[in-house]
């Protein structure tokens, strides 16, 4: 199969006499860390709501409520497009690409933790400010601390989660992160549900309630251990080893913890990890991991449903507290995805599920768009049993998604990178997540309004390019340890020409 390449026996190195037991400070560990995905779910699951609540609109979108009202007057798809209302919902991003660059230096310098506990902070921040604005300025304002938020936990937390896990479970435990986002846009859908009937100051309760999962994040991190990938970088090396042996449940861990020294030595002879990324022998991890999966998690379409599931089914006829729930339904199903791909990612691997759910995605756009170019756009509201239709399709979307490039967006780029250039590399890995996101927030609505059912035409046409890109460029990584990945694309049909036996380049080949 193309792609598929693994490394021989003679490139395991000292993987086979890695040991490790699950212990509860492993576990406790984790799940502290991946705190770090509710700060982003509930944010995913909560300006949705708010920016389709009647009273939200009133304060600060007049313009946008009275059109809302205005249901006949003109074509549905047209609603809600408006590029101050999308502005909300994107400056958060904007803001998060920015601060994942500063997050890249604390992460490297002063460790996974450090950049955990500063998200938290900023994210509390701007709930409490987004919950108290009184103008539209002071919204953006608060979206923005919560942008920065965000950079500092995407960067961060996804490394902490790859580096504390032994590689037989690297899969189910990193995507610990995205089963935390999942359960935080659920969450958020049911507390947008009970506020939305809160008049006039419902959107404030669900806006402010940000400061809850940040507190938590706090407190939790004030406890974690930094991981030993990242002692051992700092050059503390005795911690790096009493706390690999903690989170392994045993003494014998000479063979990851030599493993840890040489990749750390190779860390302290780059200067300029940015610059390094850019070497052809890393064309594989830049093009895939930095470049590739990042974009096209946006670019499903996904993270468009999930900031705009209730407007999205306010427009297609249903009332505002059904399509509150309705999102909450589709939530749930994110949730369940994200549990049947931790279960069976470490098994069936990484390339099946991106592959066999990027079909069933491709097929339910195309029924979207076909059910909705014939049945909707007039300003009648849909039919019942087109409704029902419509969520089960979205359902069915949203369970194929959260099994593959919803997690896998963040598992895999997290796992390709070497440690000297691993910081560096999550930071373009986010920074690129949250462009691609940001002008999907930004352009969506307008781009509904403009290409109404071919918008998810575009996104099936899209989910066939990168279904390619998987078959074609990535090999699979399934229980090969972190720091051994990179021998995979010496063997791989494509990457060979670039990476050599050895990953030595050629001169005048950097770039």
């Amino acid at each position: 199969m193309a792609g598929a390449a693994f490394g021989d026996a003679g490139n395991a190195k000292r993987a086979e006499h890695y040991e490790y037991r699950i212990t509860g400070y492993f576990i406790f560990a984790c799940i502290v860390a991946a705190l770090g995905g509710s700060l982003f779910g509930y944010d995913l699951g909560v300006s949705g709501g708010v920016t389709s609540m009647d009273d939200f609109l009133k304060e600060f979108f007049p313009k946008v409520y009275r059109r809302k009202q205005a249901h006949l007057k003109e074509t549905d798809y047209c609603k809600y497009d408006s590029q101050v209302l999308t502005l909300f919902t994107s400056s958060l991003y904007f803001a998060a690409l920015v601060s994942t660059f500063a997050a890249s230096y604390v992460t490297r310098n002063k460790g996974r933790r450090a950049s955990i506990l500063v998200g938290s902070v900023s994210f509390f921040l701007g709930g409490l400010v987004n919950a108290f604005a009184k103008n539209i300025a002071m919204l953006i304002i608060g979206r923005m601390f919560l942008g920065f938020g965000i950079g500092f936990g995407n960067q961060a937390v996804p490394l902490y989660l790859s580096e504390m896990a032994p590689a037989k479970v690297r899969g189910a435990v990193n995507q610990l992160f995205q089963l935390t986002t999942c359960l935080g846009i659920l969450i958020a859908n049911f507390i947008n549900y009970g506020t939305d009937k809160i008049h006039p100051w419902g959107w404030r309760l669900s806006l402010g309630l940000a400061t809850v999962p940040a507190t938590l994040m706090f407190i939790g991190g004030l406890f974690l251990p930094e991981t030993p990938n990242s002692l051992v970088e700092q050059g503390r090396l005795e911690e790096g080893r009493a706390v690999l042996e903690k989170v392994r449940g045993t003494k014998n861990v000479e063979a990851e913890f030599a493993d840890l020294i040489d990749a750390s030595n190779a860390a302290r002879a780059i200067e300029h990890p940015f610059r390094n990324l850019f070497r052809r022998k890393n064309r594989p991890q830049l093009v895939i991991g930095a470049l590739g999966i990042p974009a096209f998690q946006q670019l499903t379409g996904m993270n468009s449903i999930l900031f705009y599931a209730p407007v999205i089914f306010q427009s297609l006829g249903f009332g505002s507290g059904a399509s509150l729930y309705s999102s909450a339904i589709t939530s749930g199903a994110l949730v369940l995805a994200t549990l049947i791909s931790m279960a069976f990612v470490d098994k069936f691997g990484r390339r099946a599920f991106f592959l066999e759910a990027g079909a069933e995605m491709i097929c339910c756009l195309v029924a979207m768009a076909v059910t909705l170019a014939l049945k909707f756009g007039q300003g009648v509201t849909l039919p019942k049993g087109i409704g029902v239709f419509l969520v089960i399709v979205v359902c069915v979307f949203v369970l194929a998604y959260g099994r593959s490039w919803g997690p896998l967006g963040w598992l895999v780029p997290s796992e390709l990178f070497p440690l000297e250039m691993r910081s560096a590399a999550q930071s373009i890995v986010v920074c690129n997540n949250m462009i691609f996101t940001a002008l999907i927030a930004q352009c969506f609505l307008a781009a509904l309004c403009h290409l109404k059912y071919g918008i998810f035409l575009l996104f099936a046409g899209l989910i066939v390019i990168m279904s390619s890109f998987i078959f074609f460029l990535l090999p699979e990584t399934k229980q090969v340890p972190i720091e051994e990945i990179h021998y995979l694309f010496q063997n791989h049909w494509f990457w060979k020409r670039y990476v050599g036996n050895d990953g030595d380049e050629k001169p005048g080949q950097q770039v």
